[in-house]
């Protein structure tokens, strides 16, 4: 019944990420004029979509590699690569729109980092990139002992939840800077709620519901993988011979 429930909430998350990512890309493309690559506000619109679809959509898919069942028999090797390849292509994915956007303010002589919404998301990328490496280098290569890895899985956790979390603050504070800046002439201010207020208010009200939904089942202890023990649980990159 627990795997059961489980399922359905994947289906659940998986429908509200991919709303998600095809709002943000519809509102870059109907409303700010689509996508390109050579330094113009166009190319600006890469980020938004870039750092929904990394930092809170796959992010969260690699979050929850170990909450699903079929993970909790068997080595524990190849889900480890699962969830470290799937957040490696959230950051990918983070680093690129970060480009986008530091391009984009070159080319336009925009001041960079000055805002909120750029502390915001700056730091939790440098916070992702140390949370990878630490996680890469402690329970994918062979050398930490099972006493070290014990000793930093819940921190490692702990930083994996807190990293959803700035993601999603990150993702509504820039929703909300990007409004104030596009929408404040006389004809449509963003206190008027015109239709582009409207849904771009909503796809973030929706990554709010994906992110909480995927802490729930983060946290939901009845879909925490069972200790299998310090033997099975350390399987490290370079040593696997199942």
């Amino acid at each position: 019944m627990a795997s059961g429930r489980f399922y359905l909430s994947c289906m659940v998350l998986g429908s509200l990420g991919s709303m998600c990512i095809l709002f943000t890309v519809y509102w870059m493309q109907y409303w700010r004029g689509g996508f390109a690559w050579d330094g113009s506000v166009h190319m600006f619109n890469w980020h938004p979509v870039l750092m929904v679809s990394g930092m809170v959509v796959l992010y969260g898919a690699a979050s929850l590699v170990y909450r699903l069942p079929s993970s909790w028999v068997g080595p524990k090797l190849p889900w480890k690569v699962l969830h470290a390849t799937l957040h490696l292509l959230a950051f990918t994915f983070s680093v690129v729109g970060l480009v986008a956007v530091f391009q984009f303010h070159n080319h336009s002589k925009i001041t960079h980092l000055y805002s909120l919404h750029s502390w915001l998301g700056i730091s939790t990328v440098i916070l992702f990139a140390f949370q990878w490496s630490l996680g890469f280098t402690i329970f994918l290569l062979p050398w930490a002992s099972q006493w070290l890895r014990s000793l930093l899985k819940p921190v490692h956790v702990f930083f994996g939840a807190c990293i959803l979390f700035l993601s999603i603050t990150s993702v509504i504070s820039g929703i909300n800077e990007k409004l104030f800046f596009v929408l404040k002439n006389d004809t449509k201010p963003y206190s008027s709620l015109p239709s582009e207020a409207v849904f771009a208010n909503s796809t973030g009200l929706l990554v709010v519901v994906f992110g909480l939904l995927v802490l729930y089942v983060l946290l939901a202890s009845s879909w925490k993988r069972p200790d299998p023990g310090a033997l099975t649980d350390r399987q490290p990159l370079l040593h696997d011979r199942e």
